[in-house]
């Protein structure tokens, strides 16, 4: 039996200059952070050849190419896995439309396990790429590559896109002083609705010709709050992420919606430094950027939204259980 821990995450600047369309001419660059909130695989062997997948719903399938979950299908492709297990996926928050990162969670820590359950190990770097050829090649999703790189690597990431297809992952290496006082500054409250981020992710994609502006900004927004950060002026991240999301909005119809916008405007108003949402947009979680002394002004203007506590995580996906057991012997 394998068990992955690998971690959701937070866009904090930079978001939408991650897409392909956008960075292979331009160069993206992302500051995101991993938070203590998991998703969980669990890949065992069965007595029989068949393949069984639960998640919020359970297949029992005879060949890969019958399973209608298109991660795991991928996944055992690519993996060389034909039959005779069993994935169970996991996860702390729910996991479609969050906007925390959770689709690419689960076929990072997918390949995880089923790598390690194949007897191979495989660096960060092959995880974050192999997962964004299943998720952005393989099955068309018109997402960006931060995601997956913040779920295999952990901790805060200073993520470079292109121009073409490099990506240069630079992890930040705070003090203990800084990295506790951004910690302790990035408050996460639930909007109360999820959404399926494609449709304004398919729309921001068709939209990156006459926001290049936008993008423009939020690529230097991204290198600004990551500066301030080595420099430990950590008030330089939230005056990142509340310019963003003034440029973030205005990527897609769908970015924001009244309740997002008076959600945003009550966070600002009772002393944060920037609020915007995580991931595409549309609902999940808001992020919000607030001095301690501020928050509980914050915490009382948004008290019809379900906090969610959080720490940044310094780790990525994780193999926390492996027992080799052939249960033929």
């Amino acid at each position: 039996m394998i068990i992955t821990q690998t971690p959701l995450r937070v866009g904090l600047v930079g978001g939408g200059t991650d897409l392909p369309d956008f960075y292979r001419e331009h160069g993206g660059r992302v500051l995101n952070a991993a938070i203590d909130k998991y998703v969980y695989v669990v890949v065992k062997q069965r007595f029989d050849d068949e393949i069984y997948v639960n998640y919020s719903a359970k297949e029992i399938v005879s060949r890969v190419e019958d399973l209608e979950h298109e991660l795991v299908r991928e996944a055992l492709h690519m993996t060389g896995i034909r039959g005779g297990l069993e994935i169970t996926t996991l996860a702390d928050i729910p996991s479609a439309g969050s906007g925390l990162g959770s689709s690419s969670a689960v076929t990072v820590g997918l390949l995880h396990a089923l790598f390690a359950y194949r007897g191979r190990q495989v660096t960060a770097e092959e995880l974050a790429e192999r997962a964004c050829t299943i998720e952005i090649d393989r099955c068309r999703k018109p997402i960006g590559k931060q995601d997956q790189y913040a779920a295999a690597f952990g901790g805060i990431c200073d993520l470079h896109f292109g121009p073409g297809d490099r990506v240069v992952v630079d992890q930040l290496d705070l003090t203990p002083t800084v990295r506790r006082q951004v910690q302790d500054e990035l408050l996460l409250f639930f909007t109360g609705t999820t959404r399926q981020a494609n449709s304004i992710l398919g729309e921001q994609k068709a939209n990156i010709a006459d926001r290049l502006a936008q993008l423009f900004q939020l690529r230097d927004l991204a290198g600004d709050a990551a500066a301030g950060l080595r420099e430990g002026d950590v008030d330089a991240l939230g005056v990142a992420v509340n310019k963003s999301w003034a440029a973030k909005r205005d990527l897609a119809s769908g970015v924001t919606n009244s309740q997002i916008d008076e959600a945003v405007e009550a966070a600002i108003g009772a002393g944060a430094t920037g609020a915007k949402v995580t991931g595409a947009g549309g609902g999940g979680f808001l992020l919000v950027v607030c001095p301690l002394e501020n928050q509980r002004a914050v915490r009382q203007r948004l008290a019809h939204m379900r906090e969610l506590p959080i720490k940044i995580e310094p780790f990525g996906s994780r193999v926390i259980l492996n027992v080799h057991r052939d249960i033929w012997s």
